[in-house]
């Protein structure tokens, strides 16, 4: 079961949004702004920079930050989410 990072509620305030567990299946995270569900974000079958950095150490989740942010440009919201509150 996936648990939210103290990193994606830090980033989750600067950018003036709710966060909580997804309620949609293969999701890690519902985005809410205003009390209303904008995107849900995060495959739970797919690891993010905090899983990473748990299971393998601040190197290789570096690592992998970087090649994460090299496929993903933050073109559409969900990808912007993405990127700001898991990566």
């Amino acid at each position: 079961m996936y648990v939210i990072s103290e990193y994606s509620r830090k980033q989750a305030k600067k950018l003036g949004v709710d966060i909580e567990l997804s309620t949609r299946k293969n999701k890690k995270l519902d985005v809410f702004k205003d009390g209303k569900l904008i995107a849900s974000i995060g495959d739970t079958r797919y690891n993010d920079y905090h899983s990473y950095l748990k299971e393998k150490g601040k190197s290789y989740a570096d690592e992998r930050r970087r090649l994460y942010h090299l496929r993903h440009t933050g073109k559409t919201l969900g990808e912007t989410l993405s990127k700001t509150l898991l990566w």
